[in-house]
């Protein structure tokens, strides 16, 4: 009604005017230069709108799900932004997630009277984002709200759902959304970050004082995960193959590899974290008392984030950035020419260039699990997860930077290398063309296992190709 919009003009002017209360300066929505962000090209189908940085994909919550952050802080005046296109840029970049459960976490401190939509965009919007993104989305945390959200709220509840309502859940606070989210995975922005510090001295005497983070611990003998791949061989008498990462995969192989959207569900995180406690208490685990093959995929999926270092390694970061450009040599440097991409051609050889750098150790690894996803890629007309699938879910569990998160627009060459590892494995891994090369050559069998472990041996799998001397568990360097 028309009392409704007057109100929705109203509250935002009054959020206006207690964020200038809170002396929070808005710095002015400038859009970064196109060299700011070397992994988003210029030819990116929606680059007029990614440039600005308003949509992020940030890790993955406590539950495994996809987080997408959108900051309305980063939105430009309304006159600088076709918000049409926005539309379209969200559902670009949601419809490579929603097949899986997915986040978002909506920022809403930056909304003004000078970048706000229109309701009736927001109207559209909803209708537009139908049952396909809203099934799988979990969870929409909103932070900061506003007396604005309120009346907002108050517009559309006759065309939202009530299934759709209780997945909406506020925080007035950055610090609640700790319990929920990998808080240091997140892009926030230092705009919202001042204002949630002014609010925070503002409410100061009426939340109750951050608890103490206790002094970390040194990790169990049997700890499983949130160590080190040497920590695991050292405590595992050499065992190359993690308990945690053999055990799962054996699983899955014996019942898992035909279930549809494998690795794509997400899992109770009271049963995860309870299983997680199991294995590093060195305590058996049996998948089968809890009637899920979906908890030992989200298992394998949770070894793999919670590794100190990716299993790609840090180091290979910046390699894979390259694999969607062209190769060109740099003939004003003294250096030697710099690779900074490759032709679509060359990319399964560069794909084995780049594990070539890779430690022998990571390298056995990596063979071992995407031996095992190339062998669930080859079941796709039952599970529906082929190659590209796989590496949607994978891609950001096997590298992510040293600092911060993948930007977005890194999601494409990473998630390309990581379909490239899995479609062309034989390739990519084979014994036969890296003779003569300093890469090691896929794992087949490992030695040395503990004596406890020797009941969860399975066979080796068909696409296991022979595996060299130098790869023997207790002589590894």
């Amino acid at each position: 009604s028309l009392v409704l919009r007057d109100h929705w003009r109203t509250f935002l002017q009054r959020d206006e005017e207690e964020a200038a209360a809170l002396s929070i300066v808005r710095r002015p929505l400038v859009a970064p230069a196109a060299g700011q962000h070397p992994a988003l090209s210029t030819n990116h189908p929606f680059y007029d709108v990614a440039r600005h940085g308003i949509l992020q994909v940030a890790g993955e919550d406590r539950f495994g799900r996809r987080v997408i952050t959108f900051s309305c802080c980063r939105m430009p005046p309304s006159h600088e932004l076709n918000h049409r296109r926005l539309l379209e840029y969200l559902k670009h970049t949601l419809d490579q997630y929603v097949e899986s459960d997915y986040t978002i976490v909506y920022f809403h401190y930056g909304l003004n009277s000078r970048n706000k939509p229109s309701l009736g965009w927001l109207q559209s919007t909803y209708k537009e984002f139908d049952r396909r993104y809203r099934k799988n989305l979990k969870a929409l945390y909103v932070v900061h709200p506003t007396n604005f959200l309120k009346v907002l709220w108050t517009i559309f509840r006759p065309l939202i759902s009530h299934k759709f309502g209780k997945k909406v859940i506020y925080f007035n606070y950055l610090s609640e959304l700790r319990e929920h989210l990998k808080y240091d995975q997140l892009l926030v922005p230092p705009e919202v970050l001042r204002y949630d510090e002014k609010l925070q001295d503002l409410h100061k005497g009426r939340s109750p004082p951050p608890a103490k983070t206790p002094p970390p611990r040194p990790p169990l003998p049997t700890q499983q995960f949130g160590v080190s791949l040497q920590y695991l061989k050292d405590k595992n008498q050499g065992e190359l193959i993690p308990p945690v990462l053999r055990f799962t995969v054996k699983y899955l192989r014996e019942k898992g590899l035909r279930t549809e959207g494998l690795f794509r569900r997400s899992a109770s995180v009271h049963t995860i974290r309870e299983i997680q406690r199991l294995y590093n208490q060195g305590k058996p685990v049996n998948f089968d008392d809890y009637g899920d093959i979906h908890i030992p995929a989200v298992i394998l999926k949770t070894f793999l984030r919670e590794l100190p270092q990716p299993l790609l390694t840090f180091r290979a970061y910046e390699q894979i950035l390259g694999i969607t450009s062209r190769c060109l040599p740099s003939p004003l440097r003294e250096e030697p020419p710099a690779v900074v991409g490759v032709e679509s051609s060359l990319r399964v050889t560069r794909c084995r260039q780049i594990l070539q750098s890779l430690p022998e150790h990571n390298y056995a690894v990596l063979s071992y699990l995407v031996g095992f996803l190339h062998e669930v890629s080859r079941e796709s007309i039952f599970n529906k997860m082929n190659s590209s699938n796989l590496a949607c879910v994978f891609g950001l569990s096997l590298i992510w930077p040293s600092q911060g998160v993948s930007s977005l627009s890194a999601l494409v060459p990473l998630n390309l290398f990581t379909e490239l590892l899995i479609e062309y494995y034989e390739k990519v891994f084979s014994t036969a063309e890296a003779a003569g090369s300093s890469a090691p050559a896929p794992l087949r069998q490992v030695s040395g296992a503990a004596p406890s472990l020797e009941a969860s041996r399975e066979t080796d799998p068909p696409w296991a190709p022979p595996r060299p001397p130098c790869l023997r568990g207790p002589g590894r360097r």
